[in-house]
């Protein structure tokens, strides 16, 4: 999950501090290579249809108003495979895909299973009850700072590590949330999650980290089965 304040659409130069990030949407986007197994047309099938049950499972829950979903590609070449969730200048979602990431998508399942859950990220108001979590912290850390005689910049630096620390306290079990409902919507989009979910497979396990940013692969799998499981999908 982040957040960009400064993103424009279709074809877009996002100046962000010093990022610059080049994005374009997925119903204009065209494949640069053949080195694809989901190809641009199957892309722009999945986005239109999670992007609709994503909608749909948001006005239901009703937890977040702005439900408009855009899906969007980030054209550099040299960006590692990713996937994530952001809020425009609007505070409407955005999905944003890296080239990587959908190459190295096995099938259209799996690309579903992923933006089903970065959609999910939004759904569950994830990066209002982050952004509150870090700001809890950073009072926090700023006040034990404040009892053992901080101030100016020692005082950041505590205000900064409680922000942090308070950013990770819910982390994974966000990640969790979101792995359950994607499946909801990713099912409920026309393809199968537990196909969708075996990408986890391909990723490196992050284990039990403390104060880590995920879960381990094989608890998240699970969250998937039992979810499917309650759809009546089977193995």
């Amino acid at each position: 999950m982040r957040r960009l304040t400064c993103l424009l659409f279709p074809l877009v130069l996002a100046a962000c501090g010093a990022d610059i990030l080049r994005v374009q949407t997925a119903t204009e986007w065209t494949q640069d290579s053949p080195d694809y197994q989901v190809e641009a047309q199957a892309f722009r099938e999945i986005s239109r249809a999670v992007s609709k049950e994503a909608r749909a499972e948001c006005l239901r829950q009703a937890k977040v108003r702005n439900c408009d979903f855009t899906i969007l590609v980030d054209l550099n070449p040299r960006a590692p495979a990713n996937a994530f969730q952001t809020l425009d200048d609007k505070d409407q979602p955005v999905i944003i895909f890296t080239l990587a990431m959908i190459k190295s998508a096995e099938n259209e399942d799996e690309l579903a299973f992923v933006m089903g859950h970065e959609a999910a990220h939004h759904v569950l108001g994830h990066i209002d009850r982050q952004s509150q979590s870090a700001k809890e912290g950073a009072v926090i850390f700023g006040d034990l700072g404040k009892l053992h005689g901080e101030s100016g910049k020692e005082l950041e630096r505590s205000q900064k590590l409680g922000a942090e620390v308070g950013v990770q306290v819910n982390v994974k079990d966000f990640e969790l949330e979101a792995d359950q409902l994607g499946t909801i919507i990713t099912h409920n989009a026309g393809y199968n999650p537990l196909i969708g979910a075996k990408y986890f497979n391909r990723l490196s396990d992050p284990k039990d980290q403390f104060l880590g940013t995920h879960p381990p692969n094989a608890r998240r799998v699970q969250i998937v089965l039992e979810t499917a499981k309650q759809l009546g999908l089977t193995q």
